[in-house]
């Protein structure tokens, strides 16, 4: 006999944030000129990623996190599928080369270019994780940029 799943189980849980309401841990910030390069639907060789055939390269990087990216892209990659991504970083020598997902696609009028959603993988050892001196280096960009945005030059402090 197969069981009948009642309507509780079938609706989705309401959530009380309102909506808008910005649920990620991690602060996104802008890097000048940052590009990247994208290998849809692979994860990493344990080679290292000399090994990798890029899908895509120097798609402009619109926003990090310690969490993900979002970029423009003239791919549409299926959501949900696996990705490298490397970034390229103005002054920096090396890019940083790390596995994720593809979360979310958005496109706009033209139909010829989208914005892709990434969520990296963890860091940590392990098959599938991301080099956790990775996290180090993204908080320190972080630290860099995300201070450049900041608003703290709007408010005066009285004496």
């Amino acid at each position: 006999m197969s069981e009948k799943k009642t309507t509780e189980q079938t609706k989705p849980k309401a959530t009380t944030e309102p909506k808008g309401t910005e649920r990620r841990v991690c602060r996104r910030f802008k890097v000048p000129g940052a590009t990247v390069s994208i290998a849809l639907g692979k994860i990493l060789p344990k080679e290292k990623e000399k090994d990798v055939e890029w899908d895509e390269e120097f798609c402009p990087l619109l926003d990090i996190s310690c969490g993900g990216i979002k970029c423009s892209s003239k791919k549409f990659p299926a959501i949900n599928s696996d990705i490298i991504i490397k970034i390229l970083i103005p002054g920096e020598r090396t890019p940083l080369t790390l596995t994720g997902e593809v979360r979310w696609l958005s496109t706009k009028d033209d139909k010829e270019t989208c914005k892709v959603g990434v969520q990296f993988n963890p860091y940590g050892e392990g098959e599938g994780k991301n080099y956790p001196g990775l996290l180090v280096k993204l908080m320190e960009l972080e630290h860099k940029f995300a201070s450049a945005e900041s608003d703290i030059t709007k408010y005066e402090i009285d004496s």
